[in-house]
């Protein structure tokens, strides 16, 4: 698939949140080098609507009126539009990491967050992906709690010809993902990806289950997991950016998947996350298929936020 159908994959899932913001980027008006108050007023409104926290959105305002009275002065042949663009890409490069799997083998993923976000669905796009750069993938089915995740986990990795590792319903889920990871040392595995239970980040008892499960994997290896990957919902907005604070202080996360991005016009949320956490982003969700979950590219997903044709 060319970067440019995939780029296009990713606008298409972005279509609500740009819907959103594109009035205030209109053809006629992000032309001009001009900031009227009424352009910066649709700005502010648009931004808060799709979910970008209100101290971020007047922080963006502020840049963008220094930004354009320096263009003036300079006589930049530039846009509002562009400008605009420079100050989201800025704010999102900090979290442009993508997983480097390095010499660890196997290489331990942890898949954390609450009911459903999409991490069993994440998991098995994930694993397609490491399979088609001939990586080894094992799975661990480490939710053990809900009705019929074991199955939708073994269901994924019968579509994928990768094997999972899992126990009955109700099983301890640091024991199955105990027993995956030393299964993989021992089967000379390139990738554990490791499910686990969805759950409240509030739910501090089974907070403390997760931090078990970290426990209990670094018995085999101390390194591990090597990533822990939060899962988020974006339709949750400012909700997702709780959940985000709340796990990376129990768990110390290490990188992040944004999913949903296609079912909701809070898409701006990934602003407020990149602005209040810093943590990487390592895929973003923008629809149903495999090619749907995607490498997070800052420059990628500014165009598409705002309706920009990449540049070439």
């Amino acid at each position: 698939m060319t970067d440019r159908s995939l780029f296009n994959r990713l606008k298409s899932g972005l279509a609500k949140t740009r819907d959103l913001l594109s009035p205030s980027l209109s053809t006629q008006k992000a032309a001009e080098l001009e900031l009227s108050d009424e352009l910066l007023e649709g700005f502010e409104e648009r931004l808060l609507m799709s979910d970008v926290s209100l101290e971020l959105v007047q922080t963006l305002l502020n840049q963008l009126k220094l930004d354009v009275t320096q263009a003036k002065r300079e006589r930049l042949p530039t846009t509002v539009s562009a400008l605009f663009k420079q100050r989201i890409v800025n704010l999102l490069e900090p979290c442009n990491q993508a997983i480097i799997l390095g010499d660890n083998k196997p290489f331990a993923i942890l898949v954390v967050g609450v009911n459903g976000a999409g991490k069993t669905t994440t998991i098995g796009k994930l694993a397609r992906r490491l399979k088609r750069n001939r990586k080894q993938v094992l799975l661990a089915a480490g939710d053990t709690f809900r009705a019929a995740a074991v199955e939708q986990l073994v269901t994924w990795g019968e579509r994928n010809d990768v094997p999972v590792v899992a126990q009955a319903t109700g099983a301890d889920s640091a024991a199955v993902i105990f027993d995956a990871l030393e299964s993989a040392k021992a089967r000379n595995i390139d990738v554990l990806i490791a499910d686990t239970a969805g759950r409240l980040h509030t739910q501090n008892d089974l907070m403390t289950e997760l931090q078990k499960v970290k426990r209990v994997m670094q018995k085999v290896d101390p390194a591990a997991p090597h990533e822990t990957l939060l899962v988020l919902d974006a339709s949750m907005g400012q909700n997702a950016l709780r959940q985000a604070q709340e796990f990376h202080q129990s768990m110390q996360l290490t990188g992040l998947c944004i999913t949903k991005l296609d079912g909701t016009a809070k898409g701006g949320v990934v602003l407020s996350i990149a602005d209040q956490l810093g943590l990487p982003i390592r895929y973003i969700g923008v629809g149903e298929a495999i090619e749907d979950l995607q490498v997070f590219d800052a420059v990628q997903f500014a165009d598409a936020l705002l309706g920009l044709e990449p540049e070439v």
